[in-house]
C-alpha cells in the first residue's frame, strides 16, 4: 500500500535520483572523449583491448559507479513517490541538467534552440510540480 509522501521528499528523490543520473552521464561522456574513438582502438587492440581502455579509466568508473547509484535511488524513489510523477518529474530534469552540465562542463555548444526547449521542459516540471 502506498503512503502519501511530502512534497519535499518527492523532489528531493525525483531531484537526487536526477543529479545521479546528470552526473554519470557527463562523466561518462567526458571519459569517451578522453579514451577515443573505440572503432580506431578496437581495430588496432581488439575488443578485448577496447573495453581495457574503457575500465581503466577512473573518469569511466565514476560515471559508471554514480549510474549504480542512480539505479538503487530510482528504487527508492519509486517505493515512495507515484510513477506517474517520477518518472515525467526525473526526465526533464535529466533534459535541463544535461543540457546545462553539457555547456558548463564539457564546453558543449547548446544553441538557441535547445535552450528554448529546456525552457519548455522546465515549464512542464513546474506544471508537474502543481
Amino acid at each position: 500500500m502506498h503512503h502519501a509522501t511530502s512534497p519535499l521528499i518527492t523532489w528531493t528523490c525525483i531531484a537526487f535520483v536526477a543529479a545521479l543520473a546528470i552526473a554519470g552521464e557527463v562523466l561518462i561522456a567526458a571519459a569517451m572523449r578522453n579514451i577515443g574513438d573505440l572503432d580506431l582502438i578496437r581495430a588496432h587492440s581488439g575488443i578485448p583491448g577496447a573495453a581495457r581502455k574503457v575500465l581503466a579509466n577512473p573518469t569511466f568508473l565514476a560515471g559508471a559507479f554514480c549510474m549504480a547509484l542512480n539505479f538503487f535511488a530510482m528504487l527508492y524513489t519509486l517505493s515512495k513517490v507515484d510513477l506517474s510523477l517520477a518518472a515525467p518529474g526525473i526526465a526533464s530534469f535529466n533534459y535541463v541538467g544535461n543540457a546545462i552540465a553539457a555547456r558548463l562542463f564539457l564546453k558543449e555548444d547548446v544553441d538557441r534552440r535547445r535552450w528554448l526547449a529546456v525552457l519548455f521542459v522546465a515549464v512542464g516540471v513546474y506544471l508537474l510540480a502543481r
